[in-house]
């Protein structure tokens, strides 16, 4: 079995030891600088946030738009926004699923809020304006993402339950709108973009 001798030499020991731990540590500091650079700590994405609620603008889910804020901000007027029910005709008591597509129309990335802080359905019956989904929302976010230039990126469908809104209802019970084959519009906002007027027709029998 070997054994460590004492250092041998013209200084006196204590010298060699001190060189010894010396190299010990510049061996060890090698090593952790190694290790970062292969484990590179902190480097995931974070996911989106995601709420519901029937008054709750719905979240992205898309692989058009990636997080971050490297491109310049978009100009609302290179954004397009369409208007998406999942029916034109909806049978008594089901409740229509709204949601919207966001498209990039400009020929480079660019930066836009599409979190739920920035997301507006309204639904409306000619000049009268039903439902706003801005009317009782809660617990709504910011979301700055990437658009790609062409690429379609579409929010998760919630459910209008079907009744007339106001800041004043949100605790109570809210009337039901009128049905029987009445026919109503969903438009949508993102920001200073917005739908083509008329926007999405549906009816309720």
């Amino acid at each position: 079995m070997s054994t460590i001798k004492n250092p041998v030499g013209p200084q006196p020991p204590s010298v060699y030891w001190r060189r010894r731990l010396l190299l010990l540590l510049v061996l060890v500091a090698v090593i952790v600088v190694v290790v970062l650079i292969v484990v590179r700590p902190g480097s995931g994405t974070p996911s989106p946030h995601a709420t519901g609620g029937s008054n709750s603008a719905s979240p992205p889910a898309s692989n058009a738009a990636t997080s971050g804020s490297s491109a310049t901000a978009c100009d609302p007027s290179v954004i397009t926004l369409t208007p998406i029910t999942d029916s034109a005709s909806y049978a008594a008591g089901v409740q229509p699923q709204l949601s919207m597509s966001i498209t990039n129309s400009g020929a480079s990335a660019c930066t836009f809020d599409v979190g739920t802080d920035a997301q507006i359905y309204l639904i409306t019956s000619g000049s009268d304006q039903i439902w706003s989904s801005k009317d009782c929302q809660t617990g709504q976010t910011a979301n700055k993402q990437v658009l790609q230039p062409g690429k379609v990126l579409s929010t998760t469908p919630f459910a209008w339950d079907r009744t007339r809104s106001s800041t004043t209802t949100c605790t109570g019970n809210r009337p039901q709108v009128t049905a029987g084959g009445a026919s109503y519009h969903l438009t949508v906002q993102v920001g200073g973009a917005k739908s083509a007027a008329g926007g999405k027709q549906f009816v309720l029998q």
